[in-house]
């Protein structure tokens, strides 16, 4: 098990790679170690737009061989549907949404009086998705 620095240092490590277009890296270090999966929250709430899209990417390019692991990043993906950015929140929902795991509706259940218009109609997108596809 990491220790708390250990584990901050390479989520930055792996949001800098991510920033600089190592996704295919990326993708094999979350394949080979499933504890990476519950900082995917982390990664999209960088200030860095390009970390945020990569982010996007590699779960996108998980979800055929992950799918199982991924539900690990529910809960630190919905902690960013109360961030104060706006444009997180609603990339938290959509990326929800992405995954669409049915574990991700008490989050966003709780998202859809959103005082932003934008993130609603995004929490209210993902809410559909998911169970339409449950």
């Amino acid at each position: 098990m990491k220790n708390q620095q250990e584990i901050e240092s390479t989520i930055k490590m792996i949001a800098d790679y991510m920033e600089n277009g190592y996704l295919e890296n990326i993708i094999d270090m979350f394949k080979h170690d499933p504890e990476y999966y519950q900082h995917l929250g982390t990664m999209l709430g960088d200030e860095r737009m390009g970390v945020r899209i990569g982010t996007f990417a590699l779960v996108e390019a998980l979800l055929d061989v992950e799918n199982n692991n991924l539900s690990a990043s529910i809960p630190g993906i919905a902690a960013l549907l109360n961030d104060p950015n706006v444009t997180i929140r609603g990339d938290a929902a959509h990326l929800l949404g992405i995954i669409g795991h049915e574990n991700a509706l008490p989050y966003l259940e709780n998202a859809l009086h959103d005082e932003h218009e934008l993130v609603r109609e995004n929490v209210s997108e993902a809410i559909d998705v998911i169970k339409n596809n449950s």
